[in-house]
């Protein structure tokens, strides 16, 4: 069936806004971007956008589906069931779709449950977002993320450890280069793993085709991952200049995450208070890190965290506001939550709004470039559609 969208302004996905352009969706794919007026006399039905804005559906590179935001995720998922972990990780993955997420990327879940939900909405048994999964996050002994992780120790180990992910089908590698602000005792400045093991464990994960990510906050560890090859890097909160050109040099992605710490903040009373004394130690750096990025040109993919404490699956949306906050153009800001996230998902097809793509679509009132609360607040949002279907809202 085809629909056509109109009477608002586009922002496709990749840096240009177009105006009294109309997007014909047929079936699961977009199939023309023209002028209004070329599809005068088209007797289908129609989505009038009512002056708002017609973009691409958002992409998050950065989930954890198997928690719930909760003031400690780990401790609460240890007394669940494995059917209670996966229940809620279609609940998180179908509320981001209801939030405008229509890409996630999971990096790190629990045994492997989060792969039921993948592979259930992928295959269209639920509405839900496309997924891509990392499986188990891989850390040396007593590093961060140990309590779910796949603990691996020096060059051998750590390979193993890649190749059991892709053994039980994970779509992406996860490394912890660093210590971070939710593992207790650990240090976020302290490298983790060796530049050795992680440039061994990254090769692994590419010999077989498989995108790497990496948590990595303190500056050695950065550079142990990012020359080691990393597709990404998470949270980059001790960047330097160094840092900065070298991943520039290499074009590898920073995903901010900046929901995270914000988060972490606002429900300070409800928190363990290891996390808020490492969290406020570290606010002040990732700014910095992240604006010095962003103004030397640096690649960045919107990440949120969801599942961290009071950073909730739905409201992924509002990453978009503090990387304006930032110091992002809300041009750049959206670019990074759809075609920069898809093009690090190695998913072409998604996050922008052209013929031949992925009818992934985020209608809002108002407009984003004027101020990104549009997308950001999910309140102005007016319609979600995936693959062509509506999904949440309405054409009204």
């Amino acid at each position: 069936m085809q629909t056509l969208f109109t009477n608002g302004q586009i922002l496709d996905g990749e840096g240009k806004a177009l105006a009294h352009h109309a997007v014909l969706v047929d079936g699961p794919n977009i199939a023309r971007v023209a002028p209004q007026g070329e599809f005068d006399g088209f007797s289908g039905p129609k989505a009038d956008l009512a002056g708002g804005t017609l973009l691409p559906g958002l992409i998050d590179c950065h989930v954890h589906l198997c928690y719930a935001g909760e003031g400690n995720p780990g401790r609460a998922v240890e007394d669940l069931t494995a059917g209670e972990i996966t229940i809620r990780a279609l609940r998180h993955a179908l509320a981001s779709l209801r939030g405008g997420i229509t890409t996630v990327r999971d990096c790190g879940g629990v045994d492997y449950l989060e792969f039921a939900v993948r592979d259930a909405c992928n295959a269209g048994y639920f509405t839900g977002p496309t997924i891509r999964a990392a499986g188990l996050m891989i850390c040396m002994t007593g590093g961060h993320g140990n309590r779910f992780g796949r603990i691996a120790d020096g060059e051998q180990e750590v390979v193993k450890a890649v190749r059991e992910q892709v053994h039980a089908g994970s779509d992406l590698i996860k490394l912890m280069a660093t210590g971070g602000v939710m593992t207790p005792g650990v240090n976020p400045e302290d490298a983790h793993y060796s530049a050795e093991e992680m440039a061994v464990g990254i090769a692994e994960g590419h010999r077989f085709h498989k995108p790497c990510a990496s948590h990595a906050q303190g500056t050695e560890g950065i550079l142990n991952a990012v020359r080691g090859g990393i597709d990404s890097i998470e949270h980059g909160i001790f960047m330097n200049e160094q840092c900065v050109q070298e991943m520039i040099s290499r074009g590898t992605y920073l995903v901010p995450t900046i929901a995270a710490l914000a988060n972490i903040l606002r429900g300070a009373d409800k928190v363990p208070e290891y996390v808020i004394e490492k969290t406020r130690r570290v606010a002040e750096a990732h700014r910095r890190s992240l604006t010095m990025f962003y103004e030397a040109g640096g690649r960045i993919a919107m990440g949120t965290d969801a599942g961290t404490p009071f950073n909730m699956h739905g409201e992924n949306a509002q990453e978009l506001g503090l990387m304006v906050e930032y110091g992002l153009s809300p041009m750049d800001a959206i670019v990074a939550a759809t075609s920069n996230a898809a093009d690090l998902n190695q998913l072409s097809e998604h996050g922008r709004i052209k013929a031949g793509a992925k009818a992934d679509l985020l209608g809002v009132n108002g407009d984003p470039l004027a101020d990104i609360a549009a997308v950001s607040d999910k309140s102005n949002h007016h319609f979600v559609v995936k693959s062509g279907a509506l999904a949440a809202g309405s054409y009204a």
